[in-house]
């Protein structure tokens, strides 16, 4: 019984704070999980700046209603679903994520919360579970699945090396150089192959 699971961001979207970034011209909020490996590091240092510039959820929302899956994305996806299930586990939010899964065609997704006051203020943050890709990926092979895994960036690798078979997909050229027994693509048809090869 074989499970894949992916990440969301860089893999089946853009970044969603890089997208935040360049619309509201903060070039700070282009740090991602490529760049920082500390995730509450990462999030607390973006926090700091939505509140120095008064941003709150609705603009961030506003943002991410314009975003749309990468090119190719869906059709993965759907081909992906229909040879195996499928989760994507992301360190994104629930408050993030759901404009983007109705795009992909509502897959199921595994992500965390935002905590926002009344006013719309983003407060802070609550982790599904620590290391939570990693953990998800160890909880299914507990419940009898082989796990696929694929991503990007530093928080993906745990899941990844965790797996039956582990990719990167679109990763940086660091993160490929520090782990080169992980195997690397570019297109959506090398992923898919891979994965399909695995299974086999």
């Amino acid at each position: 019984m074989y499970i894949t699971c992916l990440d969301l961001e860089g893999v089946l979207v853009p970044e969603i704070w890089i997208a935040f970034a360049e619309a509201t011209g903060i070039p700070e909020l282009k740090k991602t999980t490529r760049d920082e490996p500390d995730y509450n590091k990462l999030m607390e240092y973006r926090l700091a700046i939505l509140k120095e510039h008064n941003l709150g959820l609705k603009e961030i929302q506003d943002v991410i209603a314009t975003i749309d899956p990468m090119p190719g994305a869906k059709e993965f996806l759907d081909e992906l679903r229909s040879i195996c299930q499928v989760i994507i586990i992301s360190d994104t939010f629930t408050q993030f994520a759901a404009p983007l899964m109705k795009k992909l065609g509502w897959p199921t997704i595994f992500c965390n919360s935002l905590v926002v006051a009344e006013s719309g203020e983003v407060t802070g943050f609550k982790m599904r579970v620590e290391n939570s890709k990693y953990t998800t990926v160890k909880a299914l092979q507990s419940i009898g699945y082989d796990t696929i895994a694929s991503g990007d960036s530093y928080n993906d690798l745990g899941m990844i090396k965790a797996s039956k078979a582990g990719f990167l997909f679109k990763s940086t050229e660091k993160i490929k150089a520090d782990n080169p027994e992980l195997p690397a693509f570019e297109t959506y048809d090398e992923l898919l192959n891979a994965i399909k090869k695995a299974m086999d």
